[in-house]
């Protein structure tokens, strides 16, 4: 399982980038092996301002539909419009073309409290 050291992780299997005050957000290498193949990827938030753990869209698999959860509050600024053709991107590349929404932060701060690698690591076993 991939767990890239330089993300942040939260417990329900975001991953987050931080460049400047925007984050980079998606589903781990593990979340979305545990999904399946994913079909479709729901993000309707765009635009909108969510605080930390706020449902931002879902992601549907083959067998199961899956909120997501802002890891941290923001602006959300961008969605990955490639998702709508290519949902598989994120079983794919999920650290990479597999994004799903870039943010811009309100409170960098929450950053503090998301899991670093290790933790995550320990986490999903």
């Amino acid at each position: 399982m991939n767990i890239p050291a330089e993300l942040k992780y939260t417990k329900d299997h975001e991953w987050v980038r931080v460049e400047g005050n925007i984050a980079t957000v998606g589903i781990t290498d593990f979340a979305q092996s545990e999904l399946g193949d994913i079909v479709y990827v729901e993000i309707e938030t765009e635009g909108e301002e969510l605080d930390q753990e706020e449902v931002f869209g879902s992601v549907e698999a083959v067998k199961t539909v899956s909120d997501l959860f802002m890891p941290i509050s923001g602006k959300i600024i961008e969605f990955n419009s490639a998702l709508e053709a290519d949902p598989e991107a994120v079983n794919k590349d999920p650290y990479g073309n597999g994004w799903m929404v870039k943010v811009e932060l309100s409170n960098p701060a929450e950053l503090d409290n998301l899991l670093d690698a290790a933790g995550y690591e320990a986490l999903v076993g």
